[in-house]
């Protein structure tokens, strides 16, 4: 693996857990934006009463869920209770909310207590566990407490009051749909978490606590522009990518799962263009009239690349077949599992988008098949040590082999253009005849 790659698988890493500290939460997102656009001054039926709600909820409760979680991946439960006791002190002294805080403190203060917790690993007398195991956890979480307050807090409120200083003079000056010449090489990169989760959501959540909307929320999960090129491809594409373009478009369309597209652009990179094309006029009548749709300006741009392309077809699926990162991946003919195939998992960056939708193809495909094994979808960094077969797709394959070197067995990884693709499940089903 080249050191572009291991680059590029670190960036990924680090998108996804960022990613895996806010999707599990989104749930409360989702209550908050409610109460937002209910209850405010602007919002639909205004209450001054349960308006009163929104601050605190947004201040408070947010950034600690955010500590707690990313506590919890890096030591479990005993790792989310010092991660939300650590927020806690980067939380009560800001004048914003504090998500990025919750982000950063939330680790730091998990892997600090494990730490900790291994210095005196095997020399507490019995029964004292339990009193020991409190009191360290107070002292650290004391700590962490005070030196978020006092060290990260300024640090953190600074940055984030310069970042939103300059997207409000992008705003202001109509700039804000350059944003687009870097935000969608990056989606194509599969960065997408790492540029919507660290940074574009908190600037967003802090201009809706204060003006009921943030335009900056569609900068980066704006789906039109891929939609888009799902139809330049649906229409003008060919062979492979021809075919599979609808399903693609359904998913983008009612799902909002950018990765089933991004492998097309990364087949023709031309396409690209129209994606970020498409961004920047959504931008700019979004920044202008407060509303408007992109799909056809990508699928304009992204049909006028198609229609020139006089590349054959063969040629499309190997550009396809090589975006993977790492080693090669596995082919049925060449997999070797250590023993009897009965977990096969599903993994995507985040686990709750592409791969949910592959794990019900695949379900129902080996319940047609009469094939009874155990299907589940997790993220990339959750990949479970009892995985017989992992499929996910070619963009993540090396960061799926960098996860399961720990186990030190044999799992074959079978990676795929994107998790929707049923033919290539199709090999799935019928290898796995051939072993039963």
């Amino acid at each position: 693996m080249n050191q572009e790659n291991q680059i590029k698988i670190k960036i990924q890493k680090f998108g996804a857990f960022l990613s895996g500290m806010v999707m599990p939460n989104i749930g409360a997102f989702i209550a908050w934006g409610l109460l937002t656009a209910l209850f405010i001054p602007t919002g639909w039926f205004p209450n001054e009463r349960l308006g009163s709600m929104v601050g605190p909820t947004l201040n408070y409760l947010m950034p600690v869920l955010i500590g707690y979680t990313g506590g919890w991946a890096v030591y479990g439960r005993r790792g989310g209770v010092i991660g939300a006791i650590s927020t806690m002190g980067v939380v009560i002294g800001a004048d914003i909310t504090m998500l990025i805080g919750g982000m950063i403190m939330g680790p730091l203060g998990a892997w600090i207590m494990k730490q900790v917790d291994k210095l005196y690993e095997g020399k507490v007398k019995p029964g004292m566990e339990m009193l020991v195991d409190n009191f360290s956890m107070g002292i650290v979480g004391l700590i962490m407490m005070i030196f978020g307050f006092v060290a990260i807090e300024p640090i953190i409120s600074v940055i984030l009051s310069v970042m939103t200083v300059g997207v409000n003079f992008l705003i202001n000056a109509k700039l804000l749909p350059l944003t687009a010449l870097f935000v969608q090489p990056g989606q194509v990169l599969f960065l997408n978490n790492a540029i919507n989760h660290g940074i574009m959501t908190p600037i967003a959540i802090e201009q809706a606590a204060k003006f009921g909307k943030s335009v900056i929320f569609l900068v980066e999960a704006n789906c039109g522009c891929w939609f888009g090129i799902t139809l330049a491809f649906m229409f003008f594409g060919k062979g492979m990518a021809k075919k599979s373009a609808p399903a693609a478009a359904l998913i983008m369309f009612f799902g909002g799962i950018g990765e089933v597209v991004f492998p097309y652009v990364l087949s023709k990179p031309k396409t690209l263009l129209g994606a970020i094309l498409g961004n920047m006029a959504s931008l700019f009548i979004l920044t202008t009239f407060n509303g408007g749709t992109v799909a056809a300006v990508a699928m304009l741009v992204a049909s006028f690349f198609l229609m020139r392309d006089k590349t054959e077809d063969y040629e499309t699926e190997a550009a396809l077949n090589t975006e993977g990162v790492g080693e090669p991946a596995d082919t049925l003919e060449t997999m070797t599992p250590s023993g009897n195939i009965e977990n096969i998992i599903f993994a995507c960056d985040a686990g709750m988008g592409s791969s949910v939708m592959g794990v019900s193809v695949m379900k129902n495909m080996l319940k047609k098949a009469m094939i009874y094994k155990n299907v589940e979808h997790v993220s990339v960094a959750e990949i479970p040590e009892k995985a017989d077969l992992i499929v996910t797709t070619k963009s993540l394959e090396g960061r799926v082999r960098d996860v399961i070197k720990k186990y030190n067995k044999d799992i074959p990884v079978f990676a795929v253009d994107n998790l929707m693709n049923n033919a290539e499940y199709e090999k799935i089903i019928e290898y796995l005849k051939t072993l039963s």
